[in-house]
């Protein structure tokens, strides 16, 4: 998984399974859009993207998360629920505001 921290006066943390970078997904009006501007972070195991999901989730920041492993690792964290999931073209993605 790629981890991007994007300061702001709110930390935006981006999430995304590597092998989605630089895609783009449509399904109706609707548009995914994993920019490598946005998206593209340091390479994190699983045991340290539940580790940075649960720091910041305690900091308030806003998550953007794609993927299959990204959003598992999110629900593992606890920081998202299996209702807050969407999917495009079936690639799962959340957003949430802590």
């Amino acid at each position: 998984m790629l981890v991007k921290r994007i300061k702001t006066y709110r930390d935006i943390i981006a999430i995304c399974d590597a092998e989605l970078l630089g895609k783009k997904f449509e399904q109706g009006k609707f548009q995914l859009d994993v920019k490598e501007s946005f998206y593209k972070g340091e390479k994190k195991t699983e045991q340290e993207v539940l580790n940075i999901m649960k720091e910041m989730a305690a900091e308030d920041a806003i998550f953007n998360i794609v993927g299959e492993k990204s959003t598992n690792t999110a629900l593992k964290a606890g920081i998202i629920e299996k209702e807050s999931i969407g999917k495009i073209q079936n690639i799962p993605f959340s957003l949430i505001l802590m």
